[in-house]
């Protein structure tokens, strides 16, 4: 006996069942969250976490690579090797969120790409 389909009274009741079922298999597009990192670093890694709650929020698994590579990599040494890997992940997104005015140097080369892959790009002013 499945108990999930039984309610507190003991009768079956399959509705919430299957909207739990339901919810568990919804689908999540990734989304490259393109943001600026260099300059005001410390602000801009404040932005890009805000950007990525944005997408998740509207439904998206957010991809800010930006976020995570600089924790053990480094801009320095490792910039050109860090932008590949970006590039990959870029290619498993169904879009690209750019956010803000300023488009960085980093950005350009990213947008670059997603137009030559005939990628939907999304530019996102301001977030809440």
């Amino acid at each position: 006996m499945n108990k999930e389909l039984y309610n507190r009274s003991g009768c079956k009741d399959p509705t919430p069942y299957q909207a739990i079922k339901n919810a568990e298999k919804r689908y999540y597009p990734l989304v490259y969250i393109c943001s600026p990192f260099s300059g005001d670093v410390e602000n801009n890694i404040i932005k890009a976490q805000k950007y990525s709650r944005y997408a998740l929020n509207k439904g998206n698994i957010p991809i800010a690579p930006h976020l995570l590579f600089p924790q053990f990599m480094s801009d320095e040494s490792e910039r050109r090797l860090a932008m590949h890997f970006n590039y990959v992940l870029l290619g498993k997104c169904k879009e690209v969120w750019v956010f803000g005015d300023h488009i960085s140097a980093g950005m350009a080369e990213e947008i670059k790409i997603a137009e030559k892959r005939k990628m939907k790009i999304r530019y996102i002013k301001e977030v809440a």
